[in-house]
């Protein structure tokens, strides 16, 4: 890397993190170079390390964590040795970050536009009309809908899709020089995905933006990065040009992370049903958000729903769960018409059906130990305590992969994949009929994913447990669905045995959905926009 085209380079970067035996190693030396409009690709497992080093780029660490060596040097500038004053102006202003998680970016007080624009306001002196141009041509080329209108709302009038696009706007708006995609595309629908990958390489193109690409997904970061860093345990495990990476991986491990899921569910008869919706409607103030929605979940199967964001599956989930109100319509479990909100519901009705949230950050309370936030169902279903609960505390932990080790850690001392699987043993323990499952995978890699199907679909053979599963990963639905529903703008399109609706031929909008599924192939996205330039 020479000095004219230099942006960032990290040597040796050492990383501990506090724990009851003292501080542990969670990265472990790693080194890499940035140019400028260059973008570096981030990959491995759940724990690896990706996303505490894209934060260290940022001279920053998660609390309790702390830099234990190496250096971090910005357009030569030290962030080791930079006071915290400046390097808070460079945050926002040159480095950018987007974050996993956009619930817990934004203020839920505070209109979307008004957070979007106020770094460019308030610290580069943008004057807020022309801040609020640029973020809603942002919005416009970001793929969101009615731009003016979705910029008033708050975060909780939006979808999980729509706010994080409107995160990555918040974090272009400044045009800085370095930008941290910390899975910028988990949230969202293969549609959508298309739309804001093609939005971030476009505007990191024709910027000159530098960026580190942190996902998990092998065909998103195909598309994305010029090089791609494998990492595993804190530890770099290979480096080297995209094409030539996915050409020719050099290391086990790395081969491992190319492998696809090949699971595959076969095809079930149908059971009696355990629930039933008949033509129910919903939504936000004055915003219709489902309409006439008729399905019914055979026991002890899975129905998997799919669709953009925006039409309506989460929407659904929370209507099941008690925590929306149908307008019309009504919701049967097992025959009986369920009280249509959670204060209503009785302790049994709400034992049986339980929500695992597509959002673990927000789902899970950062004060309460892993202990305490599995335990407390434990408690209140089956007033378990002492000995007895703590030992099925560690049972939960180890049905999904995390081990006793985990008991005593807040959700802040876990990366991505382990706090939700700390909501999956949480809903678990409640020993439901039926499990709604909103997005439950789109934080985990690939191999945790597999692991967490094969799991379920365990859980599933040995309890009867149902699964209503909402996903926008059609591996996903391949994999674990016995039928499938696929909605949009808050109706059903489709719906049918899992083999009927994933085989062609397709209606257009199915069509739409499965052909931008994207492939470990770094020329997928290109082909697939002048296909569609092409069809107008």
């Amino acid at each position: 890397m020479t000095n004219e085209d230099g942006l960032l380079s990290i040597s040796g970067l050492k990383i501990e993190a506090e724990t009851p035996d003292g501080w542990q190693p969670i990265v472990n030396g790693v080194s890499l170079t940035l140019r400028k409009g260059e973008v570096l690709g981030l990959i491995g497992e759940s724990g690896a390390g990706k996303s505490t080093v894209g934060l260290a780029a940022m001279g920053f660490t998660r609390p309790g964590c702390r830099i234990a060596g190496g250096r971090i040097v910005f357009d030569g500038i030290d962030l080791m040795d930079l006071p915290q004053s400046q390097l808070r102006a460079l945050r926002g202003a040159r480095i950018a970050y987007v974050a996993q998680s956009a619930a817990l970016a934004f203020n839920p007080a505070h209109r979307i536009i008004d957070q979007t624009i106020e770094t460019a306001v308030l610290d580069m002196g943008v004057p807020r009309a022309e801040a609020r141009r640029n973020a809603l041509g942002l919005f416009a080329q970001l793929q969101l809908p009615d731009p003016e209108q979705l910029a008033r709302r708050y975060p909780h009038q939006v979808s999980g899709g729509q706010l994080q696009r409107a995160m990555t706007a918040m974090a272009m708006t400044c045009r800085p020089d370095l930008i941290i995609f910390d899975e910028p595309t988990t949230a969202l629908d293969v549609t959508t995905q298309v739309e804001v990958l093609a939005a971030i390489r476009k505007a990191v193109q024709e910027h000159g933006t530098a960026a580190i690409y942190i996902t998990h997904d092998l065909a998103v970061v195909s598309q994305m990065a010029d090089r791609i860093m494998v990492l595993r345990n804190g530890v770099e495990v290979e480096e080297a040009p995209t094409r030539q990476m996915l050409a020719a991986p050099r290391q086990d491990y790395t081969k491992s992370l190319w492998s696809v899921r090949h699971l595959h569910k076969p095809a079930a008869p149908r059971e009696d049903v355990i629930l039933d919706m008949r033509d129910v409607g919903a939504a936000y103030g004055k915003f219709r958000v489902l309409d006439g929605i008729t399905l019914s979940v055979p026991r002890g199967r899975t129905l998997a729903v799919v669709g953009e964001s925006g039409s309506g599956k989460s929407t659904l989930a929370r209507v099941v769960s008690g925590l929306l109100r149908p307008e019309q319509g009504e919701v049967l479990f097992k025959g009986a018409a369920l009280p249509p909100t959670v204060d209503r519901r009785s302790r049994e009705q709400l034992r049986q059906i339980q929500l695992v949230y597509q959002s673990a950050d927000t789902a899970l309370n950062p004060r309460q130990r892993v202990r305490d936030l599995v335990g407390r169902r434990l408690e209140l279903y089956f007033r378990m305590k002492g000995r007895e609960k703590e030992r099925r505390i560690g049972e939960l932990l180890d049905l999904v992969e995390l081990g006793a080790k985990y008991m005593d850690r807040f959700p802040g001392e876990l990366s991505g994949g382990q706090k939700q699987r700390v909501s999956i043993a949480r809903a678990l323990a409640a020993k439901p009929e039926l499990m709604i499952c909103d997005e439950i995978t789109s934080a985990l890699d690939q191999i945790i994913q597999g692991e967490i199907l094969k799991l379920l679909m365990r859980l599933q053979q040995e309890t009867g447990v149902t699964y209503l599963f909402i996903t926008h990963d059609i591996a996903t639905v391949r994999a674990i669905a016995d039928e499938v529903v696929v909605m949009n703008r808050g109706r059903i399109v489709q719906q049918g045995p899992k083999d009927s609706v994933l085989s062609p031929p397709y209606p257009p909008y199915t069509d739409r959905l499965l052909a931008s599924v994207p492939e470990i192939d770094p020329d997928w996205l290109t082909r697939l926009l002048a296909r569609r330039q092409e069809a107008g």
